[in-house]
């Protein structure tokens, strides 16, 4: 999903640009924080351990598979299949890197607000953690998906901060409008405690 860009609109002659992800990832950032508020920063870890072991995998199942050779019947195929799995094994080693270190530093920074604010200002926590987090994982990931290495620094910025910018106000602003989600997750799952 992270390899479909679309145009949202100009500031001036700056493009802002979104991938189609972008409506995806801050949901896992909420429940990241819903289940470190429930069950503790551990579980949370846990649950992003599994999370990074499915990514690996997907990784290396893909560059595994674009090394083999084609069957005859499918040579004419293996272009376009080499061109969608190569290009989705670099976005999800973007993927795996960025999570990695965004969702740790996501539960990490939760806990440390719940530790110095208690159990009062979820809010405050939940999107805190989220938008420091959601930061380092859209820099993270834009620099190692679409970093075009044939082109300078100069174009490369323009262009990975016309993704980066909107990319990140898009997910702040849904870790905002997810906030009654987070404390709806939590009662259900205080409820099943």
């Amino acid at each position: 999903m992270g390899g479909k860009v679309f145009h949202l609109f100009k500031i001036g002659s700056f493009p802002l640009n979104a991938s189609v992800a972008i409506f995806t990832l801050p949901i896992i950032f909420s429940i990241n924080d819903v289940i470190t508020e429930v069950y503790g920063k551990e579980r949370a870890r846990s649950v992003v351990r599994s999370g990074l072991l499915i990514v690996a995998l997907i990784f290396l199942t893909d560059l595994l598979f674009t090394s083999l050779p084609p069957s005859k019947f499918f040579m004419k195929k293996e272009i376009a299949y080499d061109s969608i799995f190569g290009t989705s094994a670099r976005i999800a080693f973007a993927s795996l890197s960025a999570f990695a270190i965004s969702d740790f530093l996501d539960i990490y920074l939760f806990s440390i607000i719940r530790e110095k604010y208690g159990k009062k200002a979820l809010w405050f926590r939940n999107n805190l953690s989220n938008i420091i987090s959601q930061l380092v994982d859209t820099v993270v990931f834009i620099f190692i998906a679409f970093y075009v290495i044939d082109k300078p620094f100069a174009a490369n910025f323009s262009t990975l901060l016309g993704i980066i910018i909107p990319y990140w106000l898009i997910k702040c602003f849904m870790s905002v409008i997810e906030t009654p989600f987070v404390y709806l997750g939590v009662n259900w799952l205080k409820k099943d405690k």
